[in-house]
């Protein structure tokens, strides 16, 4: 790996940390597709994986105290059901597809609330949310604005969504770097980037999430949810534009 491509790798995770960190999300779709751009589609997926624990576990860590509890754990069990159908049927998806699904992943933003009415505070709901957020992640390698279509009728305040919202990513990606981690032990690692760039990563990652934080307790609530679903948008319209360019 190029020392160029390691600087691209660790400067990228210190920023999408700081992104999330403020929003919650945003910051997994923006590291899936730096990974992408660089990396073979299965060590994409297993190097975001490593990343966002790390991320969303500090994130979880930093606002322990506002975590939903019975949330998470609800959330865990239907994650560990839906790794476990993702990793028998062993779908890895073309550079072209995963574009095109970060770039759709996005637009459900601006699904209509009225359309569902999901609370993940509610049992049966957290229990839906964890299969269906972790198979769009072991397909996507994101699934933020699915999970927050699970957040946004709760009576949580921003400090709990965030904070819940990282802790249930944790299995999600820990699903992640089993499922496509496990091949590529097989076959020696595959094109993983060296142990050093993890380790140059990893605290730039805690320290985006720390600083993201700092900036989460200046913004208000009614900001905090408009400028989330700008930034994916905008984000996701460049992936649909990066899927059309690879495929024609």
């Amino acid at each position: 790996m190029s020392s160029a491509t390691a600087a691209f790798l660790i400067l990228t995770a210190f920023l999408t940390a700081l992104l999330s960190g403020i929003f919650g999300m945003a910051g997994g779709l923006v590291l899936m597709g730096a990974m992408a751009l660089v990396l073979p589609v299965s060590a994409a997926f297993v190097t975001h994986g490593l990343l966002q624990l790390v991320a969303n576990g500090w994130r979880a860590v930093l606002h322990r105290r506002h975590i939903a509890w019975p949330v998470l754990w609800n959330y865990a069990l239907a994650s560990a059901v839906a790794a476990a159908i993702v990793a028998a049927i062993g779908f890895v998806p073309s550079k072209p597809v995963l574009f095109l699904l970060l770039g759709l992943v996005p637009m459900l933003v601006w699904v209509p609330k009225s359309w569902l009415q999901l609370d993940a505070s509610r049992t049966p709901h957290a229990l839906v949310s964890g299969f269906l957020v972790t198979g769009l992640n072991l397909s996507a390698g994101v699934a933020g604005p699915l999970l927050d279509i699970f957040f946004v009728r709760t009576s949580l305040n921003r400090h709990q969504i965030v904070a819940t919202k990282a802790a249930t990513q944790i299995f999600s990606h820990l699903a992640k770097i089993v499922v496509y981690g496990a091949p590529l032990l097989a076959i020696g690692g595959g094109a993983m980037p060296p142990w050093w760039v993890f380790a140059l990563a990893i605290p730039a990652s805690m320290l985006g999430t720390t600083a993201g934080g700092w900036v989460l307790d200046r913004l208000s609530d009614a900001n905090f949810k408009r400028w989330t679903a700008w930034i994916v948008t905008a984000i996701g319209l460049f992936y649909l534009w990066k899927a059309w360019e690879i495929w024609f």
